[in-house]
């Protein structure tokens, strides 16, 4: 999506950004010199915002050839509001063409045969309509009986959903197709009322989820893989600025670590140090070149 967010003097300043779009930016930036394709799908308008924000996935080493143009159509927008660190959205994404990205089966099916990790969110499941929603989570579940990796974190936008109970209902089937579950406690705990990351953890593994991180703000992370629980503190992190992308990036580090053969805890030590460095400037994406030393070889 185009992002907007304050810059001085009453103005905006125009980048690109987004839940997954942050992911795949950060794993791209973990990855450069460990021989990792990172491709992009999503839909795009012919218009030259559409245009510009395909050059710029491509200029920073972010494959584009899985993207559809769709005519008459355009690239979500929103706006970021900061509250002292903390921040909102305000969203136009009516035209977005994103919302058709699973509309041909073929494509689809196609653009995601060769795929090893397959990353989407809940966000991803929210623009589609409920039919086109229920065929890529189809296909998603056949990439995962073939051997890709399926990682999902729900990342709840309420407003763009028409009640709870749908969100609900595509929240576990989206962790039901998942190999790999990257929850926020603070926003399952308000949806499904869990008591504990722990619970979140063990709740999530029962929808099959053969690996479950749960991400937990400044407090520490927890996994739960095979039945083992591995709980992760974070460094403490002074100087935070702005919290945007903020679990976007800790799922990129945790991602590109294991793509690395990191073990789990050590894995999601990175993921910490990842999302710390992202708070402490504003916007959802900063520099590449200062994540390349992040993984340790």
């Amino acid at each position: 999506m185009v992002e907007l967010q304050s810059a001085t003097n009453g103005l905006y300043r125009l980048g690109f950004a987004g839940d997954t779009l942050n992911t795949a930016w950060y794993v791209r930036a973990l990855t450069k010199d460990k021989n990792v394709a990172v491709d992009y799908l999503t839909a795009i308008g012919t218009d030259q915002l559409s245009q510009s924000m395909k050059l710029f996935l491509e200029d920073n080493g972010i494959g584009t050839s899985l993207i559809q143009k769709i005519p008459d159509r355009t690239v979500g927008l929103y706006l970021i509001t900061l509250a002292e660190t903390e921040r909102s959205f305000t969203y136009w994404r009516d035209q977005s063409a994103a919302k058709l990205l699973a509309n041909d089966e073929s494509t689809l099916r196609s653009a995601l045969s060769n795929a090893d990790y397959i990353y989407f969110s809940g966000i991803t499941l929210a623009i589609l309509n409920p039919e086109r929603r229920e065929f890529f989570l189809s296909v998603l579940g056949d990439m995962k009986l073939a051997g890709a990796t399926i990682a999902f974190d729900p990342n709840f936008r309420r407003k763009l959903w028409s009640s709870d109970d749908e969100m609900m209902s595509a929240t576990i089937k989206g962790y039901e197709v998942a190999s790999l579950a990257l929850p926020t406690f603070s926003d399952e705990q308000r949806v499904f009322n869990d008591k504990s990351p722990r619970d979140c953890a063990k709740r999530i593994a029962d929808y099959g989820a053969s690996e479950t991180i749960v991400k937990d703000g400044p407090n520490p992370s927890l996994a739960l893989v095979d039945g083992e629980i591995i709980i992760v503190a974070p460094d403490i992190v002074e100087g935070i600025v702005d919290t945007t992308g903020a679990g976007d990036s800790f799922n990129a580090g945790y991602i590109a670590a294991r793509l690395a053969n990191h073990n789990f805890a050590d894995a999601m030590k990175i993921a910490h140090r990842v999302a710390a460095q992202v708070i402490c400037e504003r916007g959802a994406l900063l520099a590449m070149s200062g994540f390349s030393d992040l993984i340790p070889r």
